[in-house]
């Protein structure tokens, strides 16, 4: 691939996936990838993303002294492929006692200097101040005299490493990331880099790591900054991509080369294509190539049969209709419409029999009792051991179907819709899960959600006439509660004073409350908010504290 006329320096961006833990792998794709960006692109400098040999983030992985001294061995290895390009690649390097979050420049089959992340973020999902040391050295190395500074993720939201980078000598930057898909990080990524690019007055090329690791997805969506600010069209979001460019003469603009742009950055798009990346990912990863899941013909498991065939093909999910009693004909027909639409295998198990049965085991115990929740969860519990049996038997995972807002006020039933190994829709709440059900049939030739089950009233089907609205408050309401309460933090007086109702608003942050202990047991499921369950918002489950 020939240079643009008058292009001062190329550059490749290796915008892929580097599983944790998988060093070894690693290290193949890595020298195999250096190969391809000096012969088939003619790049002078490769980057990788934020510890690409180890992939991010190894946790506790790096208290292991072989993982480390394994990485170190894999540099080396790396390192000797850098012959006639130079080399950018994340790794983590032991000094002695301290651990330093790298990334080496290799050049000529060895280690030329290595940069140490300077900032280390300690905040929602990054605790990276438990393993790393903090670096303390700018980093300026010449490629085909252009003056190139390093920098990595967290370090270039602070200026003064960008002043500094720029003060001993750089003329470019080139940052490293491995930065969490989470809802608007798009928008507040492309003003830091836009600022730090201005202020400094030099152009910048930011990958950023993409693919899902357990709650974590990557998104990618790396970015080419000129040295006056001006970004160019964001690559795209949640796909791997070689993206090259090239440094204009003047060494102050960016000339695009191999740069697949992203073309919709809305909300819908970008969370629906994130958990189908997640989730096909998390599958693969843990050795997985089949899924099932209960359909039942309402929104929450249509959205994720849908996701599920996107993400790994309908002819390798499996949908099981498990009606009972309460069943209405027009779930069962539903999930007949979108299984056949979306090429799936469908399964039907009633639970009668064995939801009766466990009446009959339990009548001497309950005897002279009124039937109440207690009965209605022996349903959902009877579904969820049917369901593992055949993940058990047949060897696929399978997918939970509750979402945000059941998960924030406990209208899930432990150990039975909860059951599964993976919950793809578990940080999107209600309204959400309708808003990305309408954009994916937008976008397809089919719809992968009949209308009909967008258009009817939610319910569990647990007993006569029910809807969810018998328990909850409506979702439009109870969504921007929890919005508030969870996501943005706000105290209890401050989500009344935007005009809820003070007695929903005391339910609803009980109800969140109480059911922290339900959301610890519940299966791993893709960050889509600024605070998810889990990984991100921690309460403790014995808790004396309440507010208000």
């Amino acid at each position: 691939m020939a240079k643009t006329d008058g292009a001062r320096l190329r550059i490749a961006l290796a915008q892929f996936d580097f599983p944790v833990g998988a060093v070894r792998g690693n290290v193949e794709r890595i020298r195999a990838l250096i190969a391809e960006a000096r012969d088939v692109h003619g790049a002078d400098v490769v980057v990788f993303p934020e510890l690409a040999l180890c992939g991010y983030p190894p946790e506790d992985l790096l208290t292991r002294p072989r993982f480390l001294a394994d990485c170190a061995e894999a540099i080396e290895a790396v390192a000797a492929e850098a012959r006639g390009i130079v080399a950018v690649v994340g790794w983590p390097e032991a000094v002695g006692s301290a651990l330093y979050n790298a990334a080496s420049v290799l050049r000529d089959g060895r280690i030329e200097r290595t940069y140490r992340k300077r900032e280390l973020p300690n905040y929602a999902v990054f605790d990276e101040k438990r393993h790393f040391a903090c670096g303390g050295e700018t980093c300026v190395f010449d490629v085909n005299g252009v003056a190139v500074g390093l920098l990595v993720c967290e370090d270039l939201w602070y200026g003064e490493h960008v002043a500094e980078t720029v003060a001993a000598g750089a003329e470019l930057l080139l940052v490293p990331n491995a930065s969490p898909y989470e809802r608007d990080k798009h928008r507040r990524r492309a003003e830091v880099v836009c600022s730090r690019s201005r202020e400094a007055g030099v152009p910048m090329a930011y990958l950023n790591l993409v693919g899902g690791q357990d709650e974590l997805m990557f998104d990618g969506a790396s970015l080419l900054i000129d040295h006056d600010g001006h970004l160019h069209p964001a690559a795209r979001a949640f796909e791997d991509h070689w993206l090259v460019a090239d440094l204009d003469a003047d060494g102050k603009r960016f000339v695009r080369v191999a740069w697949p742009e992203e073309d919709d950055e809305s909300f819908e798009s970008l969370a629906y294509r994130g958990i189908v990346r997640g989730t096909r990912d998390y599958l693969h990863k843990n050795g997985f190539r089949q899924a099932l899941l209960g359909l039942s013909g309402g929104i929450d498991s249509s959205l994720v049969l849908a996701i599920a065939a996107d993400a790994i093909g309908g002819e390798n999910v499996t949908a099981v209709r498990l009606p009972s009693r309460y069943t209405a004909e027009l779930s069962n027909a539903l999930a007949d419409e979108q299984a056949r639409a979306l090429g799936v295998k469908l399964l039907t198990v009633p639970i009668e029999k064995p939801h009766q049965g466990f009446l009959d085991a339990l009548a001497p115990l309950l005897a002279g009792t009124e039937p109440d929740v207690t009965e209605e969860n022996l349903q959902s519990r009877t579904r969820g051991a049917i369901l593992m049996a055949l993940s058990n038997k047949f060897g696929g995972m399978l997918l939970t179907t509750g979402n945000k807002s059941e998960y924030a006020v406990g209208y899930a039933t432990i150990y039975g819709d909860m059951a599964g190994g993976y919950a793809p829709i578990k940080d999107l709440y209600k309204t959400e899960v309708y808003a990305l059900s309408r954009w994916r049939n937008a976008k397809g030739e089919v719809d992968a959600i009949p209308v009909g089950v967008i258009e009817r009233a939610p319910s569990a089907e647990l007993r006569e006439n029910q809807t969810d609205q018998d328990s909850l408050p409506p979702y439009d309401d109870l969504d921007a509660i929890l919005l508030a309460h969870v996501d943005e933090a706000l105290s209890r007086e401050e989500i009344v004073a935007r005009g809820h109702d003070a007695g929903t608003v005391d339910r609803v942050i009980r109800l969140v409350r109480i059911s922290e202990w339900k959301r610890r047991q519940s299966a791993p499921g893709p960050k889509i908010s600024r605070r998810a369950f889990g990984r991100e918002r921690r309460y403790p489950i014995t808790n004396g504290w309440r507010e208000g």
